[in-house]
């Protein structure tokens, strides 16, 4: 086994241990100053950046001079990345490929508007595996981005430098965006709180706009229920969503006892591991001690989902490789694209006749998905079918064959959110026995954040999430 290693940036200094409403509080209250807290965050990534490698685009110049004049919003003069796959105004988009030779953007898409729209201090932009089609923030040809609890771990993906930033100290909050479960899957693998919302409860992302089915969600990744809480507070009041009921301002647990639906297996035929299904299987139990209703229930979809969502995701990379200089520029090298990308895109010319019937199972599954919760208010799950693997195991440089299986089991409870447009949660509620975060999984029915909401701050209270700076050096 390797040597266990944590790595983080929490210290005596502006930020302190503070999560993103604390920091916002203290600027507010002229504790410290927004340029202050940029500082502080600037010499956090350089402390431990030089380890994990989630910084994909460092933009401190323009960060400090910013932070002279924080614009308002709720979290006015907090330190914040932005993933790069997102176009901010003056700074390339690297998509995570080597295929892609970047150049400054000329504008700001609309989501970045709305994330930024909460006043953060945006630092630069954070890794992402090529293209977002892996879990893991793994590269062939360089060094991946690591986990801050065990730095010889996967951080996940495809936010993994978000999360990996995030859980180290070094922001209390960053952007991530999910097409298959890539805010949640970092989340549960760095030990943070990940919501995917609605679908279009935030600005539609441009990438989605073009998708026959949008399964494309943006958000962060934090480390309390209450930042997440009032992040997404801020983007409803930036522009509240059309045809979803209001989320407003959750400030803690409700008094109502939910209906729980209870699923350890995935539709995949793979058995959940053992340590994944006991966290699990804990949290049945305190939900029940808690006076929540829990009972087993079936996955709510087709037994064809898989086959449909595994053809989208070919279809996705199809796209990419052969009309990548649409949406990256006329550098886009297709040759120069990873063994994960080509893979998935010779899956697609093998059996392109599947796509129309692809797009109407995953359709077909917000149906299902909604008839789900007409007797049930929450689903708990695993987050993924095993814990956090070590770096190499899901890495493209494996090859495609070999790594592409292991991402099919591991990924297999995430994507039907996504294809159903249901909202969902990953709170840090396990541990494996060598310390590593375990996330357990909660879904709701459309528009349904508020309960997802107010259930993880009464599980945060009862049961709170482990902290990295309290953790002590083992070995693994």
């Amino acid at each position: 086994m390797t040597e266990r290693t944590h790595v983080h940036a929490f210290g005596d200094d502006a930020l302190g241990d503070l999560d993103a409403t604390g920091v916002a509080a203290a600027i507010a209250s002229r504790e410290i100053s927004a340029r202050e807290a940029a500082e502080a965050a600037i010499a956090r990534a350089e402390l431990v950046d030089p380890t994990l490698n989630a910084l994909a685009l460092r933009d401190f110049d323009r960060a400090l001079d910013a932070a002279d004049s924080p614009p308002h919003g709720i979290f006015s003069g907090v330190p914040t990345f932005i993933k790069d796959n997102t176009d901010l105004d003056g700074l390339p988009t690297g998509h995570g490929s080597q295929a892609v030779h970047p150049k400054a953007k000329r504008k700001t898409e609309p989501f970045a508007d709305q994330y930024l729209s909460t006043g953060m201090t945006m630092l630069g932009k954070t890794t992402l595996p090529e293209f977002g089609f892996n879990a893991t923030t793994e590269f062939e040809s360089r060094p991946p981005t690591r986990n801050p609890w065990h730095t010889g771990y996967s951080s996940g993906a495809s936010s993994g430098g978000s999360a990996a930033l995030v859980a180290a100290g070094v922001v209390p909050i960053a952007h991530a965006n999910d097409g298959g479960g890539s805010i949640r899957i970092p989340a549960a693998a760095c030990g943070l709180v990940g919501l995917k919302l609605t679908r279009h409860r935030e600005v539609q992302s441009l990438q989605g706009k073009q998708m026959p089915v949008d399964i494309v969600s943006n958000g962060a990744v934090t480390r309390t229920v209450r930042d997440t809480a009032a992040f997404v507070a801020a983007l409803e009041k930036y522009r509240p969503a059309k045809k979803l009921p209001a989320i407003g301002t959750v400030s803690g647990a409700s008094d109502r006892r939910l209906r729980i639906g209870l699923i350890t297996d995935s539709i995949v035929g793979e058995p959940t591991d053992p340590e994944t299904a006991a966290a699990v299987l804990q949290t049945a139990e305190l939900l029940s001690s808690l006076g929540h209703e829990v009972s087993e229930f079936a996955v709510p979809t087709d037994h064809t989902f898989a086959r449909d969502f595994l053809h989208y995701w070919a279809l996705m990379a199809f796209s990419t490789q052969y009309f990548g200089k649409m949406v990256t520029g006329d550098a886009f090298d297709r040759s120069k694209t990873d063994a994960l990308t080509k893979g998935l895109a010779r899956n697609f010319l093998r059996r392109p006749w599947l796509t129309p019937v692809s797009i109407r199972g995953l359709k077909r599954s917000e149906v299902k998905y909604r008839e789900a919760f007409e007797n049930l208010d929450v689903v708990l799950s695993p987050v993924l079918g095993h814990t956090t693997p070590e770096l190499g195991f899901l890495s493209p440089a494996a090859g495609f064959d070999v790594m592409f299986p292991r991402l099919v089991n591991y990924v297999s409870f995430t994507p039907l959110n996504n294809a159903a447009g249901g909202p969902a949660i990953s709170l840090p509620l396990g541990r494996t026995t060598t310390g590593l975060p375990i996330g357990v999984h909660f879904s709701a029915a459309h528009g349904d954040e508020r309960t997802l909401l107010e259930l993880a701050f009464e599980l945060e209270a009862a049961q709170p999430f482990a902290r990295i700076q309290d953790q002590t050096q083992t070995a693994g």
